[in-house]
């Protein structure tokens, strides 16, 4: 399983992602959710992805290939003249994909090579973009009304983030909220887990801001687990105490 969230902010992006895969219990690994591309002065580009590793790893890998020679394996996102046309470049891709292992038998129980993604970026001279593409190869972009996009093991995370979102927070204070949204998600699913990957990218500035790994170890991690923990232990017992036989008929 995967999670990754994509944030829109008025300073700019935000995006982190997890690193684990696993097979069952016994068989977990640590691959790459997060990728970025840019060109100084012009552009910047981060895809995630979730769902099957070979198709996500196919589909990156053949962006890759394009990028590396864009005028022989064209159409290259580096090349694309909007951030629109690499959202569409990126969901026909990942349907061409889908659709060529389909066509080729490789799947036989449903929906197992199926992959979604999150396609973020900016363009010189356009505003920030954010996009969450589909197993079919359509999508939907960010909005006032929708201004961060999840993707894998989403509804542990998802309450935090409906409640802490402000679209005019600093970039620290996301990186904070999204340190809560991913502490609670791996508190309630074994399938997400550490490393995590972090990017911000700030509005017209074409690399990025800021980019880590944090490790389990990383100390500031650790401590908004146990602050959010003793927060919420704190918060319940301050609640109103419920009464047997009172407020009854």
């Amino acid at each position: 399983m995967t999670y990754c969230v994509g944030m829109v902010l008025d300073k700019g992006l935000v995006m982190m992602s997890d690193t684990r895969t696993n097979s069952g219990v016994d068989n977990i690994s640590v691959f790459r959710k997060m990728h970025h591309w840019s060109v100084p002065g012009e552009r910047q580009i981060t895809i995630m992805t979730a769902g099957n590793l070979a198709t996500t790893q196919a589909v990156i890998s053949q962006l890759e290939e394009r990028n590396k020679a864009p005028s022989d394996r064209r159409p290259s996102i580096l090349e694309a003249p909007t951030m629109f046309q690499v959202a569409t470049q990126v969901g026909t891709l990942l349907r061409n994909v889908i659709e060529g292992r389909q066509d080729g038998g490789m799947q036989s129980e449903g929906p197992r090579f199926t992959a979604s993604m999150i396609v973020a970026g900016q363009i010189r001279d356009m505003e920030p973009r954010l996009f969450m593409i589909y197993p079919e190869g359509n999508f939907i972009e960010a909005s006032f009304d929708t201004p961060f996009f999840q993707i894998g093991e989403t509804k542990y995370g998802r309450p935090i983030l409906l409640r802490g979102y402000d679209r005019t927070m600093s970039f620290e204070d996301a990186v904070k909220l999204l340190m809560v949204s991913f502490d609670s998600t791996v508190a309630a699913n074994l399938s997400v887990g550490l490393p995590f990957d972090l990017l911000v990218m700030e509005r017209d500035r074409f690399e990025p801001l800021h980019q880590r790994r944090i490790l389990a170890s990383d100390p500031y991690f650790k401590s908004i687990s146990s602050s959010w923990s003793e927060a919420l232990r704190q918060a319940f017992h301050s609640l109103p105490d419920y009464s047997f036989g009172e407020g009854e008929g």
